[in-house]
């Protein structure tokens, strides 16, 4: 019988060690949250013992850090083994900003690296971007994807001739969050050997929406809203840029394919770190992508805490795909309409190749039977459904078809979608 992911979002399955160690920290009189603190000063003392490097990089990132710490001790409620988690993502972000800094230092020739005409897949979750992102990365002989090991560690370890202590560490984390959520990987399914979004390389510097994806930090995504995203994709380029460095000199011959929904937000940083990008934009209905992206977001927070409001999530992400569509229509005159290549969910499921020939050729890459027969390789990994059927509805969020056309009529409207 097929697995089928559960909806009951609020209370998220929790393996019963899980559960256990969440009851016995909990109970532990003068521990308060586990004991585990979550102090920007904590987090950097921890990086730089991990790393050996004293040097954190620019201080830009302190500021976003301290709001994040903030938000999540007066609104996350995490339970005690997701705050564990949490530091030890923060501690690693922090010593991937040390490691890269170093590299740097060593070898300031890393930012002549090009990052030229780079593929970069912008559409809202759930409109076909993941496999759309994954096909174009199949024609691997001219096109670059990051790996989940890459983003999780973009900097080499001291001393590494190959990044194999890299790629275990990305895999025993892919089976840790089979552990905890294995309906996640049913809704957004994870291979450490295989492409991921860069939003993880944008987190570097404390400034992406990873946090709010999977945590109820709602004074952080608000100011988050108004800062200056610069220093974040700064971040992303070097890192893609170092990245490229590791396997010269074939980073002449491909170029990046890209891709996260975190860019409709601020399209104009793109051309500001990347040359010439093609934006691709995959459009979807909304009363279906709503639902869908709810639930991959309230999976998500089901990995940190008990305490999961899917009625919050459905007002607070609907408002929230409202500003990403608007922005990014906003921006897209000031970008030039000939840098965009619209890619319907529609199409692209009924002929994903024929998508894909689309993109390249807009790309200025030739489509040859070579590529096509790369592609369907591919494909034939990208089953759906393959680790369950996703179950969701736009009731369980508490919305309307009318709220969900009222907030997004004007993209609908504009894409025919």
């Amino acid at each position: 019988m097929t697995h089928e992911t559960s909806t009951d979002y609020a209370h998220p399955f929790r393996p019963p060690p899980i559960r256990w160690a969440n009851a016995a920290l909990g109970a532990v009189a003068g521990l308060g949250p586990l004991g585990v603190d979550l102090s920007v000063e904590s987090l950097e003392r921890a990086a730089r013992r991990r790393t050996k490097l004293s040097d954190l990089g620019d201080a830009s990132y302190r500021e976003p850090l301290s709001r994040l710490v903030r938000s999540i001790e007066d609104e996350a409620r995490l339970h005690p083994v997701g705050r564990l988690i949490t530091r030890t993502r923060l501690v690693s972000a922090l010593a991937n900003r040390a490691r890269l800094t170093a590299l740097y230092r060593s070898f300031p020739e890393i930012d002549r690296q090009p990052l030229t005409r780079p593929i970069v897949i912008v559409g809202l979750p759930r409109t076909g971007t993941t496999l759309l992102h994954r096909l174009l990365a199949g024609d691997s002989g001219r096109m670059r994807a990051l790996m989940s090991w890459e983003a999780l560690m973009p900097a080499p370890l001291p001393g590494e001739e190959h990044p194999k202590a890299r790629m275990l560490g990305a895999e025993r984390g892919e089976k840790a969050l089979k552990y905890l959520a294995p309906d996640f990987f049913a809704v957004h399914p994870i291979d450490a050997l295989g492409p991921e979004e860069e939003i993880l390389l944008l987190d570097l510097a404390f400034r992406s929406t990873v946090p709010e994806a999977t945590m109820h930090v709602p004074s952080f995504a608000a100011w988050l809203e108004g800062v200056d995203q610069g220093p974040a994709y700064q971040d992303m380029a070097r890192a893609l840029k170092a990245l490229s460095w590791q396997r010269r000199p074939a980073a002449r011959e491909w170029r990046w394919v890209l891709k996260t929904p975190h860019h409709l937000e601020w399209l104009d940083e793109l051309p500001k770190v990347l040359e010439d990008p093609v934006i691709v934009w995959t459009h979807r209905d909304p009363l279906e992508v709503v639902p869908s992206f709810c639930s991959m977001i309230a999976h998500g927070r089901g990995v940190f805490s008990d305490a999961v409001d899917p009625l919050e999530i459905g007002r607070s992400w609907l408002r929230k795909a409202q500003r990403m569509v608007g922005r990014a229509m906003d921006a897209r005159p000031r970008l030039g309409e000939d840098r965009f290549v619209d890619i319907r969910y529609k199409d692209l499921i009924k002929d994903p190749v024929a998508a894909a020939r689309v993109i390249q050729e807009r790309a200025g890459l030739t489509f040859d039977e070579a590529t096509e027969q790369r592609m369907r390789r591919t494909l034939e990994q990208e089953k759906k459904d393959r680790h369950g059927v996703h179950r969701y509805g736009l009731e369980l969020f508490g919305l309307t078809p009318g709220d969900v056309n009222g907030a997004l009529g004007r993209y609908r409207e504009a894409y025919r979608v």
